[in-house]
């Protein structure tokens, strides 16, 4: 089974104060790990999806193969990404995982486990259910319609979900990079 990795990395970080995707945890960016992570899950191709500072993350990450694609909308919300990044997957793939690249507890074998239920599946932590998430590709068409900043949130209650061990520490605070930084570096 072909599956496709969309990574959304197009916010602005506005309360880190810098771009996340740049951040360096053990030797490498959180972009360039979230892709390498996406391709040790066999993952491909993997699409990369940049808004804010695009041109700046895309000179300073080493992305290889990645498909690297610009969203103009990034500001209306993360739906507009996941659209963006659902509308480069090939058509011979047969699902995609939608990721994050701030979640530092994401793992290759935890998105071999999403893509393996072959239906809509979440990732659960901190009691909701959220990314990384497989999505086949019947519902392709329901991710490019999607609109607003809650992103998938609603197709995800279709499905089963799998225990994401740590999954509710995402870096958006300084404080969440300080957790991550103590526990991934």
């Amino acid at each position: 089974m072909k599956v496709a990795a969309v990574i959304l990395a197009a916010g602005a970080s506005v309360r880190l104060g810098t771009p996340k995707q740049l951040i360096r945890m053990g030797g490498e960016t959180l972009l360039e790990r979230a892709a390498r992570v996406c391709r040790e899950a066999g993952c491909e191709p993997v699409v990369i999806v940049l808004g804010a500072a695009a041109e700046k993350i895309r000179d300073a990450c080493s992305l290889g193969d990645a498909l690297v694609v610009f969203n103009e909308s990034w500001q209306d919300g993360m739906a507009t990404s996941i659209s963006k990044g659902t509308r480069c997957i090939p058509p011979d793939v047969e699902g995609c995982i939608v990721t994050t690249c701030d979640m530092p507890s994401v793992s290759a074998e935890h998105l071999r486990k999403l893509a393996g239920t072959g239906e809509i599946t979440s990732s659960a932590y901190a009691g909701r259910r959220g990314v990384p998430a497989y999505f086949p590709r019947s519902i392709f068409r329901q991710l490019m319609e999607l609109q607003g900043d809650s992103g998938a949130r609603s197709l995800l209650q279709q499905g089963p979900s799998i225990e994401l061990p740590g999954g509710e520490l995402d870096i958006d605070t300084p404080e969440d990079l300080r957790r991550a930084m103590e526990l991934f570096s």
